[in-house]
């Protein structure tokens, strides 16, 4: 972990510019944008001071620990409905902007022209016909099961390497371009009359890794392929990456955090000496037309939930947004046929889900309830916890935040979270690596996802298919396929007695 007094004295600065030498280094994108904050208090600062503190007792649980997200945490559901429910303090005009949003989430497209100009516009393009289709109940997608599958909720991004993309002023920064064949991700569905794409082939090499006790686990290293190309070869340089769908809860929790309070457990030099080198992805905005912090997406690619949603709207349902204004969504200017197809601007809407719409479908992303925390006083999460915080996962699995103290959020305004994440992009090592960058990202490197809602995801998704592709099967699975930074910590667990690692998967159920 950084010295706490080197965060406390980041803390002293949330509403500020940086002063400390370290911090210069991210001074254009220490300052949240998109936020309205009330500065905090020298009272409040001391408060979070305490609030926040690394617990020194592992036998009870800390205060507030089951509260997820503080008052927008939400109950338990028995059933799959566990991440679609609305932030519990949301007020009632908030709720049913939420519903709304939420129609839109689930709206299924249709192509053009209908006589349902509210729905149409879908593609020409796509890899689903509703945003619903890939975040399946909210949660996660899962990899391809089988020929038939048509809500795989995963496809490949694509990019080749291009320096006059790069943008002046952000310190390493990949340049990089769309594939001119295919664009920047790789769809696997078309409207008729229109050539797919491609479509995504996987197979799997099984590796075996022995652990302590005599345990013995496996893991399926995967090979992506492009088949069935159907707009010509790739690019030579072509960079593929797999993505599949994350789950969607607590978004707007994030976003709320403030940037200076992610960049002070930025470490790119490893100053500390601790092995741990995050570093923040600094993105270009569209919506601000500046230089942001990349918060979302499995490399922080995006800073705002909103530009988050409109790039999945042109990327994975070709669907023109104000923030994506191309009518023929990812299609490129060899794709003659696409690019010509009827679309669902030629209306009053001007664009095929406008300002409004766009803002009503973030607002439902902001706001989806984290459930509360199951557990948390059983002896055996408690070890498991303590485990966590030992083997070092707590270095880039960051447990708490207080978000910021918002005049316009109300529901993410000031609330003490448990995510479990940095934020940060790292080194997860040559296993995990799509050798692809993104903005400041290298190909290595991913951001730390938050860990909230993890022991849900069977219930939620009816699978346990972990990382950005999907390859991990299981909690313990995705533990040792970390790398690079995360690969002393790795260590740690194939080494500990089974008993000790039985509750560190307890205590992750747990949250």
């Amino acid at each position: 972990m950084k010295p706490r007094s080197l965060y406390l004295a980041f803390m002293a600065v949330l509403a500020a510019p940086f002063a400390l030498a370290e911090a210069d280094r991210y001074a254009s994108i220490s300052q949240d944008f998109h936020l309205n904050v009330v500065a905090r208090t020298p009272a409040e600062l001391t408060r979070i001071e305490n609030v926040l503190a690394l617990p020194e007792d592992f036998s009870v649980p800390q205060r507030f620990e089951d509260l997820s997200a503080g008052a927008a945490t939400v109950r338990v559901v028995p059933d799959s409905n566990a991440f679609s429910q609305p932030s519990e303090n949301l007020s009632f005009d908030g709720e049913l902007s939420f519903r709304v949003g939420n129609g839109l989430f689930r709206k299924i497209w249709v192509s053009s022209p209908s006589s349902t100009l509210a729905s149409d516009g879908l593609g020409p393009l796509f890899n689903a016909r509703s945003c619903q289709r890939c975040h399946i109940k909210d949660g996660r997608g899962h990899v391809p099961e089988g020929d038939d599958d048509n809500a795989i909720s995963m496809f490949l991004r694509i990019s080749i390497p291009d320096d006059a993309a790069a943008i002046a002023g952000i310190e390493g920064y990949h340049g990089t371009a769309p594939d001119p064949n295919y664009g920047g991700q790789l769809q696997d569905f078309s409207l008729a009359g229109i050539a797919v794409e491609n479509r995504l082939a996987i197979s799997y090499e099984e590796i075996e890794v022995f652990l302590e006790g005599g345990e013995k686990a496996s893991l399926r290293s995967p090979t992506y392929e492009a088949a069935d190309l159907g707009y010509g070869p790739l690019h030579p340089d072509a960079m593929l990456s797999p993505r599949i769908a994350p789950q969607m809860i607590g978004l707007g929790l994030l976003e709320a955090i403030g940037a200076a309070d992610i960049l002070s457990w930025a470490d790119p030099d490893d100053v500390d000496g601790n092995g741990i080198s995050g570093r923040p992805n600094v993105v270009w905005s569209l919506e601000y037309d500046r230089p942001m912090l990349g918060r979302f997406g499995l490399k922080a690619g995006e800073p705002t939930v909103l530009s988050q949603s409109a790039g999945a709207f042109a990327g994975d349902i070709g669907i023109s947004t104000p923030l994506h204004p191309s009518a023929a969504g990812d299609c490129t200017p060899a794709q003659t046929a696409c690019q010509n197809a009827p679309h669902g601007d030629a209306d009053v809407r001007g664009f095929e889900v406008d300002q409004e719409g766009l803002d009503l479908v973030t607002f439902y992303s902001r706001n989806l309830g984290v459930p509360a925390r199951r557990d948390v006083d059983d002896p055996l999460v408690l070890r498991g916890k303590e485990v966590f915080y030992s083997t070092g996962c707590i270095d880039c699995h960051r447990p708490s935040y207080v978000t910021q103290r918002l005049t316009d959020r109300p529901a993410q305004s000031f609330q003490l979270i448990w995510p479990y994440t940095d934020m940060l992009l790292h080194d997860m090592g040559k296993g995990l690596a799509d050798n692809r960058p993104e903005a400041v990202a290298n190909g290595q490197e991913w951001r730390t996802p938050p860990l909230w809602g993890i022991g849900l995801t069977e219930q939620v998704s009816g699978h346990t298919q972990f990382l950005h592709d999907g390859r991990a099967r299981s909690l313990l699975e995705a533990v040792l396929w970390h790398g690079g930074e995360a690969q002393a910590a790795r260590d740690r667990v194939i080494e500990m007695p089974p008993e000790d690692r039985a509750a560190l998967i307890t205590f992750l159920e747990s949250l």
